[in-house]
Parts: structure tokens; C-alpha cells; sequence
């Protein structure tokens, strides 16, 4: 691995290759002098234990860190409360966060009010609704026969978890019950409970479901705990998942750091996707305890693609768990953000509609990001809005936000 630090300014974006004279660095790929050099150079990043935490993981264990002139200092957290509150104190320099989570901070229905930054999307896809074998023994196998037995029994007989109030997985269940005519707001009872502890809480018969990220859909399926119900990738096929986030006062105080954290984090999603092995290799050093602390088998299948639902059943899945896709998983499209908006306004998370656009714009940093990925030569696309059609046949693409989150007949005052 080369040891070579690039500078990663506007000079750098407008010139490209432009040779770099030998004054300006010292051996090692350690920074001597000038403007271009991160402000910071050692980061430390927050990240919570699951699968997609693995672009973080291995820009440090292949050394992409150290290329850009930087050393992360990756800081394992227990919940996603605790990353928030770490990142908006400043404790962490910057995080593996939720979509959802750095949108509502913005706006305040997160915790208080803090401007953020999205620097880049870390992976698309890979996330799923797990529900217990206890429901399982009572015949419910999918949405339609969940929505029969919730619809014959009390208000809040089951309980069901996701990660964080606004985040990604409270979007994904939300989505996949009210497509299926179940209220998530008044037909069940919803938790929050940190990804590690989704498995336990359901084998001990506190939770009927949760959304989550891998490897706890999977791990439920090994232990007998539950069963896949639906995948994200079936709610939205290649939706944003997890962010690179930081606090926008960081990234203005700090832009040649979050330039080469974006640039050594995307080489990472590039080198895990080139192949197979890679992707191999990959789960079997974030299966370490210093990570996921799991059995590697656990991540490997569902990192390549392969999917059991735990009924039976077993597929190549054809929106696999992507941390590249030649740079279009990674660029923070505007639509990807202001998609999450549209369903905090839709479950009341908003009270009113925000300008939709300029949120998105303050937050995803699109301008540092396409100087980071020319720096790490990683294609960018011409737009900053992409289409995608959704489960229940809807489309989204960014154009009429605040029409698209009134347009569903469920949503937080019920059906229309």
C-alpha cells in the first residue's frame, strides 16, 4: 500500500495528477507544509457494530487512512443515541450514522437542533424485518397474514422495534406495515433498541418484530429466534442506507480533513466490492470482537448476496448489500435525504412541511464530495436527483416532495 499523501483542495479537483513537488511532503506520506493539509489528522469516528460499518473498518486496515494523509481512530458505540450525542458534543470527529438520524437532527426532531453534514453514502440495501418464531407458530409468514393477526387482537399486543425515532429502519417498518394496512403509529406498539440487542429482546419474548441491519436478521435465522419477513432492498430496491455524517462546523472548520476522510472511505467501498474475496475478507475482520463480534459465517452470506429467509427459502438477492456500485451508491443524491424528510412530515416526525430542497443542499455535501472522489478517482454523476419506484409502486424522484408526503392514505392522523 502506497504511503503517498494527496492533498485534497479545489487546486487539487481543477488539476487532477498535477505532480507533486517533493517539498511539500516528508516521508511516510506525512504532511509538511502548505494548505493542503488536513487540519486534523487524526480522526476518531464512531461506528456501531453491524455490517455496514465495514468502509470505516478497512480504510484503516488497508491503510487507505494513512494514503490521505490522516490516522481514524475508529470508536466502537453501544447505541445510536450514543453516536449522536457524541457527534454533536464533538467527542467523535465524525460517524457510521443513520440517514434519518442527521436529518432530524438538523431540524431538530432528533434530539436539539445541530447543523449537519453528509459527506457520503457508506452502502445501499442490506437491512430487514425480522419477525419471531412465536409468529411464526401462529401462521404469520408475511405482511398480509402479520396484518390479519394484529387486525383480530387488541391495540398494541405486539411490540415491535427499529434503531433510532427517525432513522432509516423506523422508515423501512413504517413503509412495509402501512403498505400492508397495519398503522405502525396505533396498530402495534414500537420500541427503540440498539442493533446488538434485537436478538436477544425477541428470544425472550419482548419484541414480535424488528427492523434492523445485518448480521441481527441473520443471527435470528441461525439461533431459531425468527425470520426474514421482508428485506429493505424489497421496500425500496438500492435505497441510501447508512451515511458518512459530521457536524457541518467540523466540515467548514475542517475541509481538507473531511476531504481525505471522504476519499479514504471511498477507496475502502471500492476495494470491499472489487471482488468477492474482498468482500470475504471483509467479513471476516469485522466479525472480530473488536467489531461485530460475531462468527464470520454469519456475515459472509448476506455480504455476497445470498439470503435465507428462515422458512425455507433461498435467493441470490438481486440488490445485494452495495458500498460502491462505481461511485453511484456513494454520491449524496439530494432525493436520498429529501425522501427521509417526506416520511418524517408523513408519521408527524415534522409538524410542518420544511423546504425540502434547501435541507438536503445544506447537508450533502455534494461540492467536497465530488473533490474527494477526483482525488480518489471515482466516477461522479452529472445530476444530484435519481428515480427509484418503491414497493407500493410509488416513484420517487426529489420533484414534488411536499405533494409526494401528503399523497399516502396512511399516515400519522390515519387513513385519509
Amino acid at each position: 500500500m502506497s504511503k503517498t499523501a494527496f492533498p485534497l483542495t479545489r487546486r487539487r479537483f481543477l488539476t487532477g495528477s498535477a505532480l507533486l513537488g517533493s517539498s511539500l511532503l516528508l516521508s511516510g506520506g506525512v504532511w509538511a507544509a502548505g494548505s493542503d493539509a488536513p487540519q486534523i489528522k487524526t480522526l476518531r469516528v464512531g461506528f456501531i457494530p453491524l455490517t455496514d460499518c465495514a468502509p470505516l473498518v478497512m480504510a484503516v486496515v488497508k491503510g487507505f487512512d494513512k494514503k490521505y494523509g490522516i490516522s481514524l481512530q475508529l470508536s466502537k458505540e453501544a447505541s445510536w443515541a450514543a453516536v449522536r450525542d457524541k457527534l454533536t458534543s464533538g467527542e467523535l470527529d465524525a460517524a457510521h450514522a443513520l440517514y434519518g438520524m442527521i436529518y432530524g437532527l438538523q431540524l431538530g426532531v432528533a434530539g436539539r437542533a445541530h447543523k449537519m453534514a453528509n459527506l457520503m453514502t457508506l452502502n445501499q440495501n442490506g437491512q430487514a424485518i425480522t419477525l419471531s418464531r412465536q409468529l411464526r407458530d401462529m401462521g404469520v409468514t408475511d405482511a398480509q397474514s402479520l396484518r390479519q393477526k394484529v387486525a383480530a387482537s387488541p391495540a398494541g399486543t405486539y411490540t415491535f422495534a427499529h434503531t433510532f425515532p427517525t432513522s432509516t429502519h423506523a422508515m423501512w417498518l413504517y413503509y412495509w406495515l402501512a403498505n400492508a394496512d397495519i398503522d405502525p403509529i396505533r396498530d402495534i406498539r414500537t420500541l427503540v433498541v440498539p442493533p446488538p440487542q434485537m436478538v436477544m429482546n425477541m428470544k425472550i419474548g419482548s419484541l414480535s418484530g424488528y427492523c434492523v441491519g445485518e448480521p441481527w436478521n441473520q443471527r435470528a435465522i441461525s439461533g431459531n429466534v425468527g425470520f426474514t419477513a421482508a428485506t429493505s432492498q424489497q421496500i425500496w430496491p438500492d435505497h441510501p442506507e447508512k451515511i458518512l455524517a459530521a457536524r457541518a462546523q467540523w466540515v467548514d472548520e475542517n475541509p481538507d480533513s473531511a476531504r481525505a476522510l471522504t476519499a479514504a472511505v471511498l477507496e475502502a467501498c471500492r476495494w470491499i466490492e472489487a471482488s468477492d474475496a474482498n468482500r470475504r475478507e471483509t467479513a471476516r475482520i469485522i466479525a472480530g470482537r473488536a467489531y461485530l463480534n460475531v462468527a464470520p459465517e454469519i456475515i459472509e452470506g448476506r455480504m455476497l448476496g445470498r439470503y435465507e429467509d428462515g422458512l425455507g427459502k433461498r435467493w441470490q438477492d438481486p440488490h445485494p448489500l452495495r458500498f460502491f456500485g462505481d461511485g453511484e451508491v456513494n454520491f449524496p443524491w439530494l432525493s436520498d435525504g429529501m425522501w427521509f424528510l417526506t416520511q418524517q412530515k408523513r408519521w408527524g416526525l415534522l409538524k410542518n412541511a420544511p423546504d425540502y430542497l434547501a435541507v438536503a443542499r445544506e447537508i450533502n455535501r455534494t461540492d467536497l464530495y465530488r473533490q474527494a472522489a477526483q482525488a480518489a478517482g471515482v466516477s461522479v454523476p452529472n445530476g444530484e436527483m435519481r428515480s427509484s419506484t418503491l414497493l407500493d409502486g410509488k416513484v420517487w424522484n426529489g420533484a414534488n416532495p411536499a405533494s409526494y408526503a401528503d399523497s399516502f392514505a396512511l399516515h400519522s392522523g390515519g387513513s385519509l
